[in-house]
């Protein structure tokens, strides 16, 4: 199997790199910048799972020959859609389209460009970022893929996916509720943004703060409720985990959304939190605290895209 990575950031620079150092037939396709950068340094890793520098394919924009057999696409939400003719040559009749994107929107993005039968559902768990020399760092233990088709069913193509995925040093896993549990995702992704961003804090300090852990509760709730109206209803096992996660005494977790915004990048504000609360308003539902949230990142993005 042949797979391009779409991108060679923090997502799919980690995944893609272990898929490689795995031996695995890999190729990233990247913007002439880093493509410099990765010629240079090489792609490195560095994790407490090991440290790794290696010496990845790499394609840029109009360099991409034919289809592959896959390609896993993980640029910000944001970044999707002047992509999309990028990366649109590697895509052949079989090829598997994965997106390991935030929210939801993404789906529907793909589906119109290249057909529903390209897009096999995906979802990540990894914390990881970049530093100033383009390394990445991997912050916390946890790396999952979970994938599979969009409805469940079993398939030859994404058996071969999951024999191409497995010991590559990551935690992979072919599931047919691929489907809920990127809506799962979203909300933790949703609740956790919009927590630690509006409340500028992470984990901790918000549950250390008088009423803290009441706001969480409630934006959960509302996230919740939305996704149940118009999306997968999560597990009583997810909610259950999200719940402890965001109310833990002392702890330093955030959002990668709220690291973004500390450090004045581009964030994700309208594709995790904006796209949630007008799904929900779509559907009458009422989530003020959602809307606070989306509120104070969008007034965020539009003071850094005047900058």
């Amino acid at each position: 199997m042949r797979l391009l990575v779409v991108g060679a950031g923090a997502t799919g620079g980690y995944f893609g790199g272990r898929l490689l150092q795995a031996g695995r037939d890999v190729t990233f396709l990247v913007r002439p910048r880093r493509a410099e950068q990765l010629r240079e340094s090489g792609l490195q890793i560095v994790s407490p799972y090991g440290d790794a520098t290696l010496k990845p394919k790499l394609v840029t924009a109009g360099e991409i020959a034919g289809p592959y057999d896959a390609a896993l696409v993980t640029v910000k939400a944001f970044a999707l859609e002047p992509a999309l003719a990028d990366f649109a040559p590697a895509v052949g009749p079989e090829t598997m389209i994965l997106p390991v994107l935030n929210g939801m929107r993404h789906v529907d993005v793909l589906t119109a460009r290249f057909g529903a039968r390209a897009l096999v559902g995906c979802v990540c768990k990894v914390a990881t970022t970049l530093d100033e020399a383009g390394r990445i760092i991997q912050l916390a233990k946890f790396q999952e893929l979970a994938y599979g088709e969009m409805n469940g069913a079993a398939s030859p193509r994404t058996e071969s996916l999951d024999h191409f995925m497995r010991g590559a040093g990551f935690d992979a896993r072919l599931t047919p509720t691929v489907l809920r549990e990127m809506w799962e995702k979203w909300v933790l992704l949703a609740a956790m943004g919009g927590a630690t961003c509006l409340m500028r804090g992470n984990v901790g300090q918000i549950e250390a703060a008088p009423g803290g852990t009441s706001f969480v509760t409630a934006l959960i709730d509302e996230v919740v409720s939305v996704v149940e109206a118009v999306g997968e209803k999560p597990s009583a096992d997810h909610l259950a985990i999200v719940g402890a996660m965001m109310t833990a005494k002392g702890s330093g977790q955030a959002s990668s959304m709220y690291r973004d915004l500390q450090q004045g990048n581009p964030i994700e504000g309208d594709h995790i939190v904006g796209d949630l609360l007008a799904r929900g308003q779509r559907a009458g539902i009422a989530t003020p605290l959602l809307a606070a949230a989306y509120a104070n990142l969008a007034i965020y993005q539009r003071r850094i895209s005047a900058s």
